[in-house]
This record gives C-alpha cells, structure tokens and sequence, in this order.
C-alpha cells in the first residue's frame, strides 16, 4: 500500500487475533507499530514473535485514566502518531434474558467507551500534528440482529455512528471509517463456537468459508493507507457475503 512506510501506527488489543495480524501487517508495509493491550504475557510473546514491534503498552482500555497514562507512555516513544487501529473488543454469548447488568456494562465498557476514549487521546494528538487516520473496530453484529448477542450488536452498532459523527467533526485533518468483520476465526470465536458450529456456519456464507484475521489487517491496511485517501465516515463490511441477503435468498426456499 502506498504511504504506510515509516508510519506511527497503534493497534489496540493487539496482542491477539486481529489485532495481532493487524501488527504484522503493518510492519511488513514499512510502519512504526506499537500494540495497546491489557494482557501482558501476549504481549511479551507477540514481541518475541514480532521484534520489529517497539514495547508495548499494558493498558485496560476501558479505565479512561489508564489509556491518558497509556497515551503519555506513547508520547514518550514517539514525537506523534498518524494511524489508530481501534480494535479492542470483547464478547460474551448468551440469550438476552440471561445478559446481567454487569456483563452489559462489561462489554460496553470495552467495545464503545474504549473506543472512545482511545480515539479522543488520537485525534488530539493527529489534529495538533496536521493529520491521521482513524480506524475502528465495528462488526456485522452492528449492522444485522444476531442471536445470543444483544450487548455485543448494541455496543458494535454505537461504534459505527460514533465513527460517521467522528468523521464529520475531525474532518478534513483526520479520515475515520470502521471496519465491519463477520464470521472471523480469531481464539475468542474459537472459545464461543464449537467446530461443528463453525463448519455449520462456514457452509451458510457465499465464499464457504470462516475468515481470517490477515483478511481483516488487510482491509485496515488499505484503508490506512495513501490508496484510500477520498474514504471517511464510511464503514466497510468484510465477511464473505454473509449478510449479503436475507432468509428469503437461502438456497431451496
């Protein structure tokens, strides 16, 4: 991609699944890449794995005073940044009769809160800078109604709108889009979906197949990217055509 060599780029929850594709990705483009995550051990061995990565940065994202320190810690290593992969995210499976207040509060608390208030500390440091990019972690769970996930579809579905207000307020210095994952084989899905589930589900999307998380770094990659220069307050669905149709274009009905 055209314009990522030598780029600052942070990618939150990168120690693991996309966020750790995302990192790869970004280095073998040419990019300066440092990873926010809560989980130290992977992050130690993500940079074992990865030594081109500057140290990383522990922080639980959903503490608003732990990402200011997070982001003083970033100053300190770098004059400024220019690339936000805001990934963080996590999900819990169960019937919305069964979600508690706690588990709500938990998954909003990471997946809207901490997307907000990473790409608050950001789009300081891009609009005092002259320019960035924005990039947020939504999914297709923000877009279609799915079973057994109200929390985590209301919190992605916040993402997305926060990411169109953003852009519209932050533009013309700083472009803001989301990126929309389906059905992606990352260790969280692994841990919420047996592989009969999975085989099930890859059956039921057009290109017959689960996703993978380079397939994910590749689309933030791009997007990121000098190629995608005329793209802001969009956000871009990456999931096989699984939402392509309804019940009503299921084959044999």
């Amino acid at each position: 991609m055209r314009g990522l060599k030598n780029k600052i780029v942070l990618v939150t929850g990168g120690a693991g699944g996309i966020g750790r594709a995302t990192a790869s990705r970004f280095l073998e483009e040419g990019s300066q890449v440092v990873v926010m995550d809560k989980n130290k051990p992977a992050c130690l061995s993500l940079e074992k794995d990865l030594p081109g990565l500057a140290p990383s940065i522990i922080v639980d994202v959903s503490d608003p005073a732990a990402v200011d320190q997070a982001f003083l810690e970033l100053d300190r290593q770098f004059e400024n940044l220019d690339i936000l992969i805001n990934n963080a995210g996590i999900s819990v499976r169960n019937p919305f009769m069964d979600i508690s207040p706690e588990q709500w509060r938990s998954v909003m608390a990471v997946n809207l809160d901490g997307v907000f208030y990473v790409a608050q500390q950001a789009a300081r440091r891009m609009l005092a800078s002259g320019g960035g990019v924005i990039l947020n972690m939504g999914s297709t769970n923000g877009i279609a109604g799915y079973h057994y996930y109200g929390d985590y579809n209301a919190s992605k579905a916040g993402v997305i709108e926060l990411t169109r207000s953003m852009a519209l307020e932050l533009g013309p210095t700083i472009r803001v889009n989301a990126v929309c994952p389906g059905f992606i084989m990352t260790p969280m899905q692994e841990a919420e979906y047996t592989p009969e589930m999975q085989a099930e589900f890859a059956n039921k999307v057009p290109l017959r197949r689960l996703g993978r998380p380079e397939d994910v770094a590749a689309l933030f990659a791009f997007l990121a990217s000098d190629d995608a220069a005329y793209i802001t307050g969009a956000y871009f669905v990456i999931d096989g055509g699984e939402i392509a149709g309804g019940l009503a274009s299921q084959a044999g009905l």
